[in-house]
């Protein structure tokens, strides 16, 4: 059996990311201090500076709360399909 791949918070990628933004010590030296693969600081540090500027951005938290209403609305409309479906099923016995 494989093994179960680690998940890890927000938190602690923010603060690899920093830490490797800072370029206080290497790559490989700073997967080491944190138990994780050179590949993983990389990522995130490319993660942290591309998003970094979504941080100062004013409409974000608007843009997010649209984001969160259609993803609403688009829940809703499958819960719709499914008991139209079920109905269907129901009423036709396939």
């Amino acid at each position: 059996m494989g093994n179960k791949r680690k998940t890890h918070s927000p938190q602690f990628k923010a603060k690899v990311a920093l830490a490797a933004i800072q370029n206080d010590e290497t790559t490989a030296q700073l997967a080491s201090r944190f138990g994780i693969h050179p590949t993983m600081v990389s990522s995130w540090k490319r993660q942290m500076l591309e998003g970094a500027a979504d941080i100062f951005d004013k409409n974000h938290k608007t843009t997010r709360k649209q984001a969160e209403a259609q993803t609403d609305e688009l829940y809703r409309q499958i819960g719709q399909l499914r008991e139209e479906k079920d109905f269907l099923s129901r009423k036709f016995g396939s």
